[in-house]
């Protein structure tokens, strides 16, 4: 986890961001309905810190970050980063931007070119930003090889030589390239061993110390994201319905969601673990094609109410960031 998390410089602000994929049908392709993958969120991000976004697969997490990087054009809504709004930057200017923010990818087996060397690989974001000579872009390729942990000399071998966990070693230092001011890690680690999961953890944290890096960590797996994460963000169908600092989501959930993932997770503890409820959802995860009116939540909530199922909840800060949008605190 970072130590600087908490300078409070914001580096990202999100206001009402939607990201709607139009439905199309027939010979003429009429458009028929949208996918609403994300539905208005707002949160900022600090220079610095570490943004756990958790939530189960389909909620919305991917999507939310290949939006705010503009590799998907957000539906409606700004994403101000270093004080410039990404919504309004086209071409080349938006080239110029992308050099402050990078991606690290989930599959590091789709994500590398397998017809193309680790050197190029590693290289090409250099030469698409016109950076140094082609020595000097080796000796670069280099450098970052040995960054994350990797031999210098495996510069002109190709990615179906190296395992799992060195191929997102590529990825990480693929994104390094640059220099980024900020990364989105979408879910980096979740299709690698457990025993190197940890490995590529540390590398992050670590790179995040050396070059004062700020993480959009995103994932599904809740103990990763306390390890790492300074503040979490919980997200259902679509929209964030709890975001708080780490251990404070961790000891005090307040939304019955956010509650039912954490009853999940397990406590190396047989006492305390014993003593635990687990909390069952029922139902399944609502189509974001048509999700619920109210709040999203309300056909699978333990704790609904009435207005539930009517007015969708504001999303309020309720004491030292700690934000949810829950009808129960709201009354």
């Amino acid at each position: 986890m970072s130590t600087n998390g908490h300078s409070k410089q914001v580096l990202l602000e999100i206001k009402g961001l939607k990201m709607y994929f139009p439905i199309f049908r027939g010979i003429l392709q009429r458009k028929v309905a949208d996918v609403k993958a994300v539905d208005g969120l707002d949160f900022q991000e600090n220079q610095g810190e570490t943004l756990g976004l958790v939530g189960e697969s389909g909620c919305g997490k991917s999507t939310t970050g290949r939006a705010i990087l503009q590799l998907y054009r957000p539906t409606a809504g700004v994403v101000h980063f270093q004080g410039t709004n990404l919504t309004t930057v086209k071409g080349e200017d938006l080239r110029r931007m992308r050099r402050q923010m990078q991606m690290i990818f989930q599959d590091p087996y789709a994500s590398l070119n397998p017809r193309m060397t680790v050197g190029s690989i590693i290289s090409e974001p250099l030469e698409v930003h016109n950076i140094g000579t082609r020595p000097e872009r080796l000796e670069r390729v280099r450098e970052l090889l040995r960054v994350v942990g990797l031999n210098p000399y495996f510069i002109n071998r190709y990615p179906h030589e190296f395992s799992g966990g060195q191929r997102q070693r590529i990825g990480v230092a693929r994104a390094l390239a640059v220099n980024p001011s900020f990364i989105v890690c979408d879910e980096p680690i979740s299709a690698l061993d457990v025993s190197i999961q940890a490995q590529i953890i540390n590398l992050l944290e670590d790179l995040q110390e050396q070059f004062g890096l700020t993480y959009l960590f995103i994932a599904h797996d809740l103990s990763v994201v306390r390890h790492i994460s300074d503040r979490i963000a919980v997200m259902y169908l679509g929209k964030i319905v709890e975001l708080a600092d780490r251990d404070e989501l961790y000891q005090n959930p307040m939304h019955p969601y956010a509650q039912a993932l954490l009853s999940a997770v397990p406590i190396p503890d047989p006492v305390v673990e014993e003593k635990r409820k687990r909390i069952i959802l029922e139902g399944d995860v609502p189509t974001p094609v048509n999700p619920p009116k109210g709040c999203h939540f309300c056909t699978r909530c333990p704790k609904v109410m009435e207005i539930c199922h009517d007015n969708e909840p504001e999303f309020r800060d309720y004491g030292a960031g700690h934000f949810v949008a829950c009808w129960l605190y709201q009354k």
